[in-house]
C-alpha cells in the first residue's frame, strides 16, 4: 500500500503556497456549505473533480471512493428522516419523507462527500511537511502543528497494517466476505486486536525518537522549507475568497436554499 497520499507531480496546483491552499480549502468548505440544494451541491463536485483533473489527483479520489459512496448514499438516506418540509411524500409511521428534505438529504449527502474529497486533493497536492510549516506561519504552535502532521501521516502507515494484517488472517483461514454485516463486523474482531497493538507500538517509538532527538529542547526552530507568497498564490487566494463570499451572498438572497437551515 502507498505510505503516503502526496503525489509528487509538479502542477500548478502543487507549486501554490501552503497557506494559500488550506485558506482555499476552507472557503471550499465554505462554499459546500452555503446551499442546500442538491443542483448547486453538484456544482461543489464539478469543482473539485476539475481542480483534481488539473492536479492529477484523480487517482486518489478512486482509491476513496468506497468511502465518498458510503457517505453519499447513507447521508441522502438518513438526513430526510430527520428534517421536516411543507410537502410529504413518504410515510413510515411516525416518520413522514417530504420533497424538500429529500432533496435536503440528497444535498447534504453531495456536500459531505464534496468537503472530503476537496480534502483529499488538498493532501494530493500539499506534502506533510509544508502543512506543518505553513500552519506554524499561522501562529499554530509547534507541538499542535507536529502533532497534526505526524496524524496525517500514520493514516496510510496504519492503513498499510492493517491490510497486512488481514492478509495474515485471511492466509489462517478467517473468512471476512461471506455473511451478513454483523456476522462480518463480528468476524473484524481478530483483526481489531493486533492493528490496534501496532498502532500503539509505532506510536510509542515515534515519541521515544522524537525526545531522543531532544524535541521540544529548544524553542526556538529553523527550517529547511522556505514559504513564500509569489503573484499567483494571492491571485488563488483572492479568487477562492471571493468565491465563497459570493456563495454566502447569492444564500443570503434566497440562491440554493432548499430548507432554511444550514
Amino acid at each position: 500500500m502507498q505510505a503516503t497520499v502526496y503525489l509528487d507531480r509538479g502542477t500548478f496546483f502543487h507549486r501554490l503556497d501552503p497557506r494559500g491552499k488550506m485558506v482555499a480549502l476552507a472557503a471550499f468548505f465554505v462554499i459546500a456549505l452555503a446551499f442546500n440544494h442538491p443542483a448547486y451541491a453538484a456544482g461543489t463536485w464539478v469543482a473539485i473533480v476539475a481542480v483534481a483533473a488539473a492536479a492529477r489527483s484523480l487517482g486518489n479520489l478512486w482509491r476513496i471512493r468506497a468511502l465518498l459512496i458510503m457517505l453519499f448514499v447513507f447521508a441522502t438516506v438518513l438526513w430526510p428522516f430527520f428534517v421536516t418540509g411543507p410537502t410529504p411524500l413518504l410515510r413510515f409511521g411516525p416518520v413522514t419523507a417530504s420533497r424538500e428534505s429529500l432533496l435536503y438529504g440528497l444535498a447534504v449527502g453531495l456536500r459531505l462527500s464534496a468537503m472530503v474529497a476537496g480534502g483529499m486533493v488538498f493532501m494530493s497536492a500539499t506534502m506533510v511537511e509544508e502543512l506543518a510549516h505553513g500552519l506554524r506561519r499561522f501562529g499554530v504552535p509547534f507541538a499542535v502543528s507536529f502533532a497534526l502532521a505526524a496524524a496525517v501521516r500514520l493514516v496510510p502507515t496504519f492503513l498499510g497494517s492493517s491490510s497486512a494484517v488481514v492478509e495474515a488472517q485471511k492466509s489462517r483461514g478467517l473468512d471476512l466476505e461471506s455473511g451478513n454485516i454483523f456476522a462480518r463486523l463480528r468476524k473484524h474482531v481478530p483483526v481489531l486486536v493486533p492493528v490496534f497493538v501496532t498502532a500503539i507500538r509505532s506510536t510509542d517509538l515515534t515519541a521515544m525518537a522524537l525526545e531522543s532527538k531532544g524535541f521540544g529542547a529548544h524553542k526556538r526552530r529553523t527550517y529547511y522549507l522556505e514559504l513564500r507568497m509569489r503573484a499567483a498564490d494571492w491571485v488563488c487566494l483572492a479568487l477562492a475568497l471571493a468565491a465563497a463570499a459570493g456563495a454566502v451572498y447569492a444564500r443570503l438572497q434566497g440562491y440554493g436554499e432548499v430548507l432554511p437551515r444550514l
